[in-house]
C-alpha cells in the first residue's frame, strides 16, 4: 500500500491523461482527496478549465473554479506523477474497426514521462487483449522500463453516463483490475477514495475490460429489439410507446424503449468486440445484427419524414425542415456519433437542407463533425416540418404556443410533427389535426 498511501499523504501526485467528458470528472473527484495534474493535448480546452469554465457541463463552472487540478498541456509535468489514469476516446474508423490511435499516442506520453514505481490504469474502451498486448509494449518501449518491475498496470473501465444527474461517479460501482495482487490492491484501494458506493475487483485486466464492451453491447441489443420493433408496429398502424406501455406493466420488463443509439459507448463498443471476434474466427450474430438496425434508425426516421411531408401535400425538394437536437443524447453538449446526423444525411439525398436547433450543443464541435451551423429557435418560422430528435429539457418545457409558431400560416394538417423521442402527448396533438409520427 506505500503507492497509496503516498497519494494520501501528498508526497505522490496523480495524472489524469485526457481531460474530457470521463477524464475531467474523474480528476476534479481525485483532487478532493490527492493532488491531481490534468493533462489534455487540446490547449484550448486548457485553457477554459483554467478559466473556470467546463465545456462538458458534467460538473459545472463552480466546480472547475474551486477544484485543485493542475491543468496542463506540458506532458512532462507527468513525470511528477506516480499514478496515472489514461482516459482518452476510442472511436472507431470509417470501416468499422477500432481506431486505437488516441489509446495508443496516450500511452506513448505517458511512457516518455513515466518513472520507476509507478501505476498507469487505463479506463478507455477496449476489446480484451488491448492493454496488455498493445499498451503494455508501447510504455515499456517509450519509457525503456520493464512492466511488472519498475511499474504495474491495470485497467478500470469507465462507467460515466454524459448528461445524467442521477447516476454519477461516485454512486456507479467502480470495475477494477491489476496485472497482479499488489497492483490490484493499490488500485483498488486508490478508487475507493471516490466511489461511494465501492469496487468490483475483476479477476484479471481482461475480465474487466470484457465487462466494459458486453455491457454496453447488452444494451445496443436490447434496444435493437425494441427498434425492430417499431419498425415493424409503424407498417402495422400500431403505436409502439402504447404497446411498450402495456409490456412495462409485468414485473420483469426490461424498460427499453427504442431511439437513436450513438455516442461514444453503446454506439462504438460493440463494435471492438465484433472486431476482436472476427479475430478469432469468430463471425457474431446477434451482436452485429442488433448494430445493424440501430445504424439503419437515421435511414429510417428520415424516410418516415419523407414520407408525412407527402402526405400533407408538401413538395419535399421545398419543404422547410426544423431539427430540435443534436446530440447524441438529452442534456449534454457532446454531438460525438450522433444518429441525427444520420437523418440529416437521409434527408439531403430528397434535396431538404434541414435547419439545426440544439441550444445545448457544443456549437464548434458540431461545425467540425457534421458542418452544421446551429441556428436560434427564436429565429425559426415558417416551419413545415418539425423534427423533436432530443429530448433536452429546453424542448420538453416547449408551450403548445411556442412550437404551433414554428410553423407557417396554413391548416393544422399540413403542419408535419415527428416525435423521435415520444415526448409529446399524441392524443392532444391529433385533436389538433397535427400530421403526427413518433417512433
Amino acid at each position: 500500500m506505500e503507492l497509496y498511501k503516498k497519494l494520501l499523504s501528498k508526497e505522490y501526485k496523480m495524472a489524469v491523461i485526457g481531460l474530457g467528458y470521463v477524464g475531467m470528472p474523474i480528476a476534479v473527484a481525485f483532487a478532493k482527496k490527492v493532488d491531481v495534474i490534468g493533462f489534455d493535448l487540446n490547449k484550448k480546452k486548457i485553457d477554459l478549465y483554467k478559466s473556470g469554465i467546463d465545456p462538458t457541463n458534467e460538473v459545472g463552472n463552480e466546480e472547475i473554479k474551486k477544484t485543485t487540478v493542475e491543468f496542463t498541456a506540458d506532458e512532462t509535468k507527468l513525470k511528477e506523477a506516480k499514478f496515472h489514469i489514461v482516459a482518452v476516446p476510442t472511436p472507431i474508423n470509417s470501416d468499422k474497426t477500432p481506431d486505437l490511435f488516441p489509446v495508443e499516442g496516450a500511452s506513448r506520453i505517458v511512457g516518455r514521462n513515466l518513472t520507476k514505481g509507478s501505476i498507469v490504469v487505463y479506463e478507455s474502451t477496449v476489446y480484451p487483449g488491448v492493454t496488455e498486448d498493445i499498451c503494455i509494449p508501447i510504455l515499456e518501449e517509450e519509457s525503456g522500463l520493464k512492466c511488472g518491475v519498475d511499474f504495474k498496470i491495470g485497467y478500470s473501465p469507465e462507467r460515466i453516463n454524459p448528461g445524467d444527474k442521477v447516476h454519477r461517479l461516485e454512486n456507479i460501482i467502480k470495475i477494477v483490475s491489476g496485472m497482479d495482487e499488489e497492483s490490484l490492491d493499490e488500485i483498488a484501494n486508490v478508487y475507493e477514495l471516490i466511489i461511494e458506493v465501492g469496487v468490483h475487483r475483476a479477476g484479471s485486466i481482461k475480465v474487466a475490460e470484457a465487462a466494459k464492451v458486453v455491457e454496453n453491447s447488452q444494451r445496443d441489443i436490447n434496444i435493437a429489439f425494441m427498434n425492430e420493433l417499431a419498425m415493424v408496429f409503424d407498417r402495422m398502424g400500431i403505436d409502439t410507446k402504447e404497446v411498450v406501455e402495456a409490456m412495462n406493466t409485468k414485473w420483469n420488463a426490461l424498460g427499453f424503449t427504442p431511439g437513436l443509439v450513438g455516442g461514444h459507448c453503446i454506439g462504438v463498443d460493440p463494435y471492438y468486440f465484433i472486431y476482436e471476434a472476427a479475430n478469432l474466427g469468430y463471425h457474431s450474430q446477434i451482436i452485429l445484427s442488433g448494430r445493424k438496425i440501430n445504424d439503419g434508425m437515421g435511414k429510417f426516421v428520415a424516410d418516415a419524414i419523407i414520407k408525412k411531408l407527402i402526405l400533407a401535400n408538401k413538395v419535399v425538394r421545398q419543404a422547410k425542415v426544423v431539427i430540435l437536437g443534436v446530440t447524441f443524447k438529452e442534456n449534454t453538449p457532446d454531438t460525438r456519433n450522433s444518429k441525427v446526423a444520420d437523418i440529416i444525411d437521409n434527408l439531403r439525398e430528397y434535396g431538404i437542407e434541414p435547419i439545426i436547433v440544439d441550444p445545448e450543443a457544443d456549437a464548434d464541435e458540431a461545425k467540425h463533425e457534421y458542418g452544421i451551423d446551429l441556428a436560434d429557435i427564436n429565429e425559426v418560422k415558417d416551419v413545415d416540418c418539425l423534427v423533436l430528435a432530443v429530448a433536452h429539457d429546453t424542448f420538453k418545457k416547449l408551450s403548445w404556443n411556442e412550437i404551433d409558431s414554428l410553423y407557417g400560416d396554413f391548416d393544422n394538417k399540413e403542419k408535419v410533427l415527428i416525435d423521435i423521442k415520444s415526448i409529446l402527448d399524441r392524443n392532444e396533438i391529433e385533436e389538433k389535426g397535427y400530421s403526427y409520427w413518433r417512433l
